[in-house]
């Protein structure tokens, strides 16, 4: 069934219309009247539509049902990533997508080459959410993630030590596993920071520490930045039997 994503305010009771992008993807799929559509609000819930009216700029729909989105994983994962060089950070948020993230977070780090300035951020920001959006509609999910970016790693540390497991992989840790920190206690929410290319400082991941994150190793290789992060949200999405 063909999926789209509307922002919750769009969302009525009886009847929808697809407009902009939407109303011309429609357009593109020939949608006629009669068939089915599923609309997604973007925060876990979902429509079964019937299509009653195909118009030049807009798409009717009736709607014959509600339900919660059944693709999302029980699990909440966030990815905090140190800013990547190029367009690394891109194919993070499209796989962290597909694979279940409930949301993507960049941030600055000591050894971080790529610093954007906040008037290329702001541009930067809406083509990742739109990165996130489209991998969402793809796969099947019933919720966008938020892509955010937070000041230092000092906010970073601070925001994903909130969750049940706040995990920090470091190359030269040597002793604790991921498998090991995931079984030592159940969790509903999962936070995964990984640092940019050159890794993390030793002050670090001393911070970190401080600051509650458990530190782990990933194995015995040396990851990518951007391979890292999907590493991690694979090995607790199985874990939490997503797969």
């Amino acid at each position: 069934m063909t999926r789209f994503f509307v922002a919750p305010e769009d969302v009525k009771q009886d009847f929808m219309v697809l407009t902009g992008e939407n109303a011309r993807h429609a357009k593109v799929l020939r949608l006629k009247n009669g068939e089915q559509v599923l609309v997604c609000d973007g925060q876990g819930r979902e429509f079964i539509c019937t299509v009653s009216d195909v118009s030049p700029e807009s798409i009717g729909l009736v709607v014959m049902k509600e339900q919660p989105a059944e693709t999302e994983a029980a699990v909440k994962v966030s990815v905090y990533m140190a800013f990547p060089k190029a367009d690394k950070l891109e194919h993070v948020i499209q796989k962290a997508t597909e694979l279940g993230a409930s949301e993507i977070v960049a941030f600055p780090s000591a050894r971080c080459v790529s610093r954007p300035d906040e008037k290329s951020l702001q541009k930067k920001l809406e083509r990742w959410q739109k990165i996130a959006a489209s991998a969402a509609e793809q796969s099947g999910r019933g919720a966008i993630p938020q892509v955010r970016v937070l000041p230092s790693y000092k906010a970073a540390l601070e925001q994903a030590a909130k969750a049940d497991k706040a995990l920090l992989f470091y190359e030269n840790e040597q002793s604790t596993t991921l498998h090991m920190a995931l079984q030592s206690s159940p969790y509903k929410t999962v936070s995964l920071l990984t640092g940019p290319e050159g890794g993390l400082e030793v002050s670090e991941v001393e911070q970190a520490m401080e600051a509650g994150l458990q530190v782990c190793t990933l194995g015995k290789r040396i990851l990518r930045c951007e391979t890292a992060p999907l590493c991690a949200l694979s090995a607790v999405m199985y874990d939490a039997g997503e797969f």
